[in-house]
């Protein structure tokens, strides 16, 4: 690992802890929120606005940018059960030929989360992860329908969050002319709670392409960030930046990954 990527690794961590440190007396509403929004799977109406930028791709150590906004919105079954639908919606900027690059929409993914209205210690939910064949470009988006299963774990101990996604999705229509999709995507992630709203977290996104040859199937990053919870006005917002540096890659992947969030919140 380059030894700037290790700086601004550390330089996150350490800034998210000495800015935490200052005492002062939150409000169990703002601590009740700050704990929601480390949940993927809360009750929580939220849109978030991920924008990930992926640095050093192929030999000409391109760029590649992409916007995820992903509304979450929850729905009571009954009592007993919510359902939380998440969906991604990618705004991507990808590098095509030398010198060229292509912008546009890319595939639209649509993840379906059965949890419990009252959970426990243990925060899971389970169901289904659908991918929808929307890209305005060939570049843009693999032109296939997928489906497969996604589970969610977590649990929550006095100020922190600990817990993983996983899914993975098989194609199963979509062009005759593009290969099949056979995709593993999962994401680890650890967040410790600060003062006056800050926390620091890691939450590498790892994934695998089964239809790749072996060596080059695993994207592996490493990395950390912070964020702090704010208000504009009486509007909640989630902020958070973190740097990921990827420790494996198949040939031609990026280096790493600067990823910067603004999550609107609109609690009950």
């Amino acid at each position: 690992m380059k030894k700037r990527n290790l700086l601004i690794i550390a330089f996150l961590i350490s800034s998210g802890f000495a800015i935490g440190q200052e005492k002062e007396q939150e409000p169990a509403a703002e601590g009740d929120l700050q704990s929601k929004i480390q949940n993927p799977i809360a009750s929580l109406i939220s849109i978030p606005f991920q924008n990930n930028t992926d640095f050093g791709i192929g030999e000409d150590d391109r760029t590649r940018n992409t916007l995820n906004i992903q509304p979450v919105i929850p729905l009571s079954l009954n009592e007993n059960l919510n359902l939380i639908t998440r969906t991604i919606i990618p705004i991507i900027s990808q590098p095509t030929f030398p010198g060229e690059s292509e912008f546009g929409l890319g595939d639209v993914s649509l993840s379906l989360f059965l949890t419990p209205a009252k959970p426990g210690k243990l925060i899971y939910g389970g169901g289904l992860a659908l991918g929808l064949p929307t890209a305005t470009d060939q570049y843009l988006g693999a032109e296939k329908w997928t489906a497969g299963p996604s589970v969610v774990l977590l649990v929550q101990p006095k100020g922190w969050t600990v817990g993983t996604l996983i899914q993975n999705s098989w194609s199963y229509a979509g062009a005759d002319d593009r290969g099949d999709v056979n995709f593993f995507y999962s994401q680890v992630f650890v967040t410790k709670n600060l003062q006056k709203g800050w926390y620091v977290n890691s939450a590498p996104i790892i994934t695998a392409n089964w239809e790749a040859p072996s060596g080059e199937q695993w994207t592996i990053p490493l990395g950390a960030g912070i964020g702090k919870l704010i208000r504009l006005g009486k509007l909640p917002i989630n902020a958070q930046a973190g740097y990921y540096v990827n420790v494996e890659k198949p040939t031609g992947g990026p280096d790493s990954q600067l990823r910067v969030q603004a999550t609107l919140l609109f609690p009950k």
